[in-house]
C-alpha cells in the first residue's frame, strides 16, 4: 500500500509519500494550492504507483482550504480521507 500524506494550509500544501512498511517514497515536497500544484502532486503519485487501489491519500481536515485539492483527488479516482 502506497500512502500521501498532505498537511493543508492556504497557500501551499506540503506531502509525504511513504509505503506501508514506513519506507520513505518521496520526501516531503510542497505543491501550491493550485490547479497546477494538484496536477505534480499526481504526476508524482503516479511517478511511484499507478494502481489506484493501492494508493490512499490523507488530507488534514482544515476547512475549505482543501476542497479544491480534495475534489481533484477523488475526481482522478483516488482513495481520499480527511
Amino acid at each position: 500500500m502506497v500512502y500521501v500524506g498532505i498537511d493543508v494550509a492556504k497557500s501551499k500544501h506540503d506531502c509525504m509519500i511513504i509505503n506501508s512498511d514506513g519506507e520513505v517514497l518521496a520526501k516531503s515536497f510542497t505543491i501550491l494550492n493550485s490547479s497546477e500544484g494538484f496536477e505534480i502532486l499526481f504526476k508524482r503519485i503516479l511517478n511511484i504507483c499507478d494502481d489506484f487501489s493501492k494508493i490512499k491519500v490523507g488530507l488534514e481536515a482544515t476547512g475549505h482550504y482543501g476542497y479544491n485539492l480534495l475534489g481533484f483527488l477523488l475526481e482522478k479516482g483516488l482513495t481520499t480521507y480527511l
